[in-house]
């Protein structure tokens, strides 16, 4: 297992996403243009509102960014599906940093609870996810349950409750199965 860090930047992030970072077989974050944030600031495996885990991320806004120039013609708006994903990347990241399994994939399982009371718009700075861990469990699935925030400079517009995502067996031309 490399040395675990509590910050990471671009370049790392984008290792994680070629799958050089934890070794052969660990998940990957997506790459470009899917991958939701520029750098990791924080991720500790104690803190957090529960104790179990802390993850915080942050987005550089860019007038030019892909999704502006389609979402919608004429009013362009970050979708909120994409912040959302933000914030399931970082869960699956952290289970990863953690050292949990080999030959795994992270797939988003659901939510409990989400609600948006504001937009991102190509004038924004910054984006600013945080990730509180609730629990991790360790059976016949590896799952982290999380709740989530989305801020834009420095005012929260995504609050997500019980984020769930698991870490699945990835076997060679068969379908995803819970890790053992």
């Amino acid at each position: 297992m490399p040395n675990l860090r509590s910050s990471y930047d671009y370049e790392d992030l984008l290792a994680c996403g070629r799958g050089e970072m934890f070794g052969p077989g660990e998940p990957k974050l997506p790459l470009p243009p899917m991958l939701m944030f520029d750098r990791i600031t924080e991720i500790t495996e104690g803190g957090g509102k529960y104790g179990r885990g802390l993850v915080r991320t942050e987005l550089d806004i860019k007038p030019n960014l892909w999704f502006f120039q389609c979402h919608f013609q004429n009013d362009p708006v970050m979708p909120g599906c994409l912040g959302l994903d933000g914030l399931w990347q970082m869960v699956g990241f952290y289970l990863v940093w953690l050292g949990r399994d080999r030959n795994v994939r992270a797939r988003a399982l659901g939510l409990g609870d989400l609600k948006f009371t504001g937009q991102i718009l190509p004038h924004a700075r910054k984006i600013s996810y945080t990730v509180d861990i609730k629990r991790v469990m360790r059976s016949k699935l590896v799952m982290a349950i999380a709740d989530g925030t989305v801020s834009v400079d420095g005012d929260t517009i995504y609050h997500a409750k019980d984020l769930r995502l698991g870490l699945f067996k990835s076997l060679p031309g068969s379908p995803i199965e819970p890790t053992s």
